[in-house]
């Protein structure tokens, strides 16, 4: 318990008694420190890894190109080297925000699927087993495989049949 969180303080019941709040002597006071609850989670640790590794990139090259920038204005010959260097690293630090942004994806396709009862899909399968459960008690559709078609004859059919013009 800090100074001021403290029963037996002074400070404590002064500032306790100060505040207002009815609170006497003896009661102790809220915490310093409240826990707010967070609007968004947090990232998954491949993300998170990827995220931070892709700004540190940024800010090396974003420096670097800085320092390029006034080697340039100076006139100096590590102007052209470091140019150099900052071109590099604008393809790697693009290749690494679109790693921050594939991880992602494949994390969302590969763990953010959620199977939640309230699903649409999850009540549409369940109707249709029931349509079907319902269909089989009535008798229309067999227990095993789909009904059989009935098809017309082959003698039935003109295309087939035994005066066809041929020998």
């Amino acid at each position: 318990m800090g100074i001021y969180e403290g029963r037996g303080t002074e400070a404590g019941r002064d500032a306790g008694a100060g505040a207002g709040r009815g609170a006497g002597p003896g009661v102790p006071r809220a915490s310093l420190w409240q826990e707010e609850p967070v609007g968004r989670r947090r990232l998954p640790d491949p993300v998170r890894e990827s995220a931070v590794r892709a700004v540190l990139i940024v800010a090396v090259t974003l420096t670097g190109a800085t320092i390029t920038f006034f080697l340039t204005l100076t006139g100096s010959w590590l102007a052209f080297p470091m140019a150099l260097a900052s071109i590099a690293g604008t393809v790697v630090a693009t290749w690494s925000v679109l790693d921050v942004l594939i991880t992602r994806q494949m994390w969302n396709q590969r763990y953010g699927v959620l199977s939640e009862p309230s699903s649409t899909a999850r009540s549409t399968r369940r109707e249709a087993r029931r349509a079907r459960r319902e269909a089989r008690s009535a008798g229309r559709i067999p227990r095993k495989g789909r009904p059989r078609a009935v098809w017309p004859s082959a003698s039935a059919d003109s295309r087939y049949g035994a005066t066809s013009g041929r020998g």
